[in-house]
């Protein structure tokens, strides 16, 4: 056994020198290199030396003769992750499963991704803005069923002098299954499907069932809109009910769901004071008709009239390619278009300025009219990666509302670096 491995082998049985009888072997006399290391090694029973009293030291090992040591070591309780994955095929000859020390071994992970975006509007709404998003993912192995991932998110808003930023506990959430069902609890970000009914972080439990064909429901109260840290559940006794059906039939995904609040006020309507429990059904398809080509379309239909304005939406989007942050040189673009009520949807994703869709404590106004029955209008984006792991991205939306004609234009760029 070579010199590092008896010495690193020894100190993670972390035992003293007197836990051990004096010289074990007749060829490692005190005062050798080794000696201490090796009366560890033998007092704890992972090295026994040969039938004639000797360690045989100087001798050639077979890869055999290491696993059974190191199979002996990790019986004893010693930290030999990398030697055990190293001999993992001779340990499991013995009959040493290897696989959850491995997973010991990487039992915490922290991974991150910091971006830097830049919002301008113009049309009947001007502005600009500017920040800066780092966000620390912290996962870690419960079990062989069971995962927790908790996500930090720092936001520092660079467009005014003081530079206002926030640090939250985002997501905090345990997945894993129970019988055959997969299992998520606690705060996560739930983006049901496309996103255009719901994209919000929810407090609460979620259950899913199947394969290529995949039932799920979830119950929660509203924890905060990814964008806009805004409640659109504002009460305790809230609540937030869903259930969908998917399949993935190849080059063609379909889903359907429906959602229900109970919910006696929220955003984008707080401001105003009206009610806002509702029920939408949505359904969808994605097809991959061609090689780098993807169309997806979806609608949406509420049972509310809230404003007067249509009960349902819908939505078309063409995308080619697309950038891959594991590829530096790729790219992709696409083209969207939406029809969306604010009848068909809860908490809904898109960049394009749709004022007061989010917004608890202020209905944005603009002239007489307040930009809060929904939105239509197209975008176009184009995303490209400049080098491994950083990715830039850019979207133009034109939007209007249902109802006044109010006009918003939007460029949104981001670059993402992840590590």
């Amino acid at each position: 056994m070579k010199k590092s491995l008896v010495l690193a082998m020894a100190m993670a049985l972390g035992v003293t020198a007197s836990a051990y009888a004096a010289n074990p072997f007749s060829d490692v006399p005190a005062g050798h290199w080794a000696y201490d290391a090796v009366n560890k090694l033998a007092a704890a029973g992972v090295v026994d030396g040969y039938p004639d009293g000797t360690y045989g030291g100087d001798k050639l090992m077979t890869r055999y003769e290491m696993a059974q040591i190191v199979a002996k070591a990790m019986a004893k309780g010693a930290n030999v992750d990398k030697l055990a994955a190293e001999f993992a095929d001779e340990l499991d000859s013995l009959g040493v499963r290897v696989a959850n020390l491995e997973k010991k071994a990487d039992n915490v992970k922290i991974t991150g991704q910091f971006r830097a975006s830049y919002k301008d509007l113009s049309g009947d709404v001007d502005g600009d803005s500017a920040a800066l998003r780092s966000r620390l993912w912290v996962t870690g192995q419960i079990n062989e069923d069971w995962t927790y991932t908790g996500m930090f998110q720092n936001t520092q808003d660079i467009s005014n002098e003081s530079g206002d930023d926030d640090v939250k506990l985002n997501r905090a959430y345990v997945e894993g299954r129970v019988g055959g069902l997969d299992v998520t609890a606690g705060r996560w970000d739930e983006v049901t499907f496309t996103g255009n009914v719901l994209d919000s972080y929810l407090d609460g439990v979620k259950v899913s069932y199947g394969d290529k064909v995949k039932v799920f429901g979830l119950a929660a109260k509203g924890a905060s809109h990814n964008n806009d840290n805004v409640d659109y559940l504002l009460d305790s006794e809230d609540r937030l009910y869903v259930a969908g059906v998917t399949a993935d039939m190849g080059a063609v995904d379909a889903y359907a769901a429906y959602f229900k609040t109970d919910s006696s006020v929220g955003a984008p309507y707080a401001a105003a004071g009206d009610v806002l429990d509702k029920e939408i059904w949505n359904v969808g398809v994605s097809y991959n008709f061609a090689p780098d080509f993807t169309l997806a379309a979806e609608y949406m239909r509420g049972d509310k009239d809230y404003f007067d304005t249509d009960k349902d939406g819908w939505y078309a989007d063409l995308a080619w390619k697309g950038a891959s942050a594991d590829e530096p040189g790729s790219y992709g673009l696409h083209v969207g278009y939406f029809d969306q009520s604010a009848n068909a949807y809860l908490s809904p994703t898109t960049d394009g300025f749709v004022a007061g869709t989010w917004d608890k404590n202020d209905v944005f106004e603009v002239g007489s009219d307040v930009f809060r029955t929904g939105y239509k209008g197209w975008n176009v984006g184009a995303s490209y990666a400049f080098a491994k792991n950083i990715v830039g991205v850019v979207n133009y939306y034109d939007f209007e509302s249902k109802e006044g004609g109010i006009d918003a234009e939007t460029i949104f760029s981001e670059l993402y670096f992840t590590f």
